[in-house]
């Protein structure tokens, strides 16, 4: 055999996108060289399934477990993807929250082999030239980070690239994108975590994080390379940091077929699930009285969805804010406080309205006054500060309502505002509790994006849609609302996953259809045609 044979048949093997491992057949072995290069065993799919599943069940933390299963992707795609859809509740928390927590911040220990691009800024002229890689022809959903705020754990630099991988990996097992049509990126520009600088293991750029007009600049040159390279590609924004989260957005959803999932996508899951408990208190929407406490990207986008849910149920705005009192880092967000960012300007309450309250100190307003004078319903946590809601906040509000719905929403577990089971024991397990990672305590809904961007990005892309809408994350809400859970829990179980992107994806391509940003036919929108676009983790 010639030496390119060779090389060829060592190629099949190092891509994760064609090598099947000890499931390449003796023909397959015969025709392409491989004999000698694999064990003489001939396996199936289920045989390796069984054999990571053997591996991972003898290590000893989580965090070795996604290691090991980042390591698997790398070398078989489908083996991986085949594997986590086998197990999606034991797999879910080992390849996304809360392992991948620990995955970016660990990410230069155990980085290995190229996956996704990134882009650093000393590379700021070569995006085009990047991009270009005829390996990247198929790509039709990219997930974008800088790494600035990763979930609760702030700047991780270079290792915030575990997020974008982890995202896709979702998209792959729950909305059926193709492996090879999904890209994650890093934008590297620096990092102002000094313990990453200065790791020597750290893979990224060493230096402060690059901002204003620069960065600006930078993330213009991305933008225009990437709506140039994958004309209709889906780009999700993930983990940036507030004011940077919404100029991205603003700026560029009418130019990408783009979202920010913790603006976007929190909202509509959190708003969405919220839905499913208000039918178990029988109370509607319209008189609920919803405290939040957080006001940064994802606390504010909740809110903003909150006020159209509500408007679409018959309340003016105004009415509508009038129900959500949000708590930032500086108290109760009111509108005299100087320098509101502009997502708090809208949430901001008029001092007038507190002017009878009954306060526990003469400082700014904290989370306790604000639970005790608004008596909310709902208490939404999006804060990152572990514990937040300590036992007095919450037997405050268990006072005034018989059906307290609580969801701490901050993910990775160690930043949750709260753990379950004492939401429960502190209001006499009256609470209907949904949190942001999954904690194993019975009756409490895990409220994860999983259940909302998949299917938002597959309906997306099914109607061919020129903008992702808001009317399109409210018809997400609404559709993953009217699912319902089972027994106790607010949601489909992690199992249904697939299942409930697809239910979301009809949802969202309908929307598109009636706002008119769909530009598919409409006899190809049915749930039987986009089901049998998503891909099955079988070996060809």
């Amino acid at each position: 055999m010639s030496p390119a044979f060779h090389a060829a048949a060592r190629a099949l093997l190092a891509d994760p996108l064609t090598n099947k491992g000890t499931a390449f057949t003796n023909e397959e072995r015969e025709t392409f060289g491989l004999h000698g290069l694999l064990p003489p065993h001939v396996g199936t799919l289920d045989s390796q399934i069984e054999r990571r599943m053997r591996a991972l069940e003898g290590m000893k933390d989580d965090f070795h477990r996604y290691a090991f299963l980042r390591e698997l992707q790398d070398s078989n795609e489908v083996l991986f993807q085949a594997l986590v859809q086998r197990d999606l509740p034991r797999m879910l928390p080992l390849v996304y929250t809360p392992t991948v927590g620990e995955g970016c911040e660990r990410f230069s220990e155990i980085w290995r082999r190229p996956r996704g691009l990134f882009l650093s800024y000393p590379n700021r002229d070569r995006i085009a030239d990047i991009l270009a890689d005829p390996a990247l022809d198929r790509v039709k959903v990219i997930v974008v980070s800088d790494g600035e705020r990763i979930l609760g754990l702030g700047d991780q630099g270079a290792g915030g690239m575990g997020i974008p991988i982890g995202k896709l990996a979702l998209y792959t097992a729950c909305a059926g994108i193709h492996p090879a049509e999904v890209l994650p990126i890093l934008i590297d520009v620096g990092t102002d975590n000094a313990a990453r600088r200065e790791d020597p293991l750290y893979v990224g750029w060493r230096n402060p994080r690059i901002r204003g007009a620069e960065y600006d600049a930078f993330m213009e040159s991305f933008v225009a390379a990437v709506a140039d390279r994958f004309p209709g590609v889906l780009l999700q924004w993930e983990d940036f940091a507030g004011k940077n989260a919404y100029d991205l957005l603003e700026r560029y959803r009418g130019r990408l077929l783009s979202f920010n999932d913790d603006i976007q996508g929190t909202a509509a899951t959190a708003v969405g699930t919220l839905l499913s408990a208000i039918r178990r208190t029988g109370t509607p929407l319209t008189e609920q009285r919803v405290v939040l406490f957080g006001a940064g990207a994802a606390g504010s986008g909740v809110a903003e969805l909150l006020v159209r849910a509500m408007m679409a149920d018959g309340l003016a705005e105004a009415e509508a804010r009038a129900r959500i009192w949000a708590v930032d880092r500086d108290g109760l967000v009111l509108s005299d406080i100087p320098r509101l960012p502009p997502q708090q300007q809208a949430l901001a309450h008029d001092p007038a309205d507190i002017v009878d309250w009954t306060r526990t100190g003469a400082n700014a307003i904290g989370l306790l006054d604000t639970v005790a004078n608004v008596r909310p319903t709902v208490l939404i946590g999006a804060s990152g500060q572990m514990g937040a809601f300590g036992e007095g906040v919450i037997r405050a509000m268990a006072a005034g309502v018989a059906q307290p719905v609580i969801f701490p929403l901050s993910n990775p577990i160690s930043r949750a505002e709260a753990h379950p089971a004492d939401l429960l024991a502190w209001t006499d397990g009256r609470a209907i509790v949904g949190t942001g990672s999954p904690f194993g305590v019975a009756g409490v809904t895990q409220v994860n994006n999983v259940y909302i961007f998949p299917g938002v990005g597959l309906g997306a892309l099914a109607s061919g849609a020129r903008e992702v809408t808001d009317g399109m994350f409210m018809a997400a809400a609404r559709a993953l609302g009217a699912l319902g859970g089972e027994g106790a829990t607010l949601l489909p179980p992690i199992t249904r996953l697939r299942e409930v992107a697809l239910h979301i994806a009809v949802a969202v391509a309908r929307q598109a259809l009636v706002e008119g940003v769909a530009t598919v036919d409409p006899e190809t929108l049915t749930r039987e045609a986009i089901a049998a676009g998503m891909w099955e983790a079988t070996y060809p």
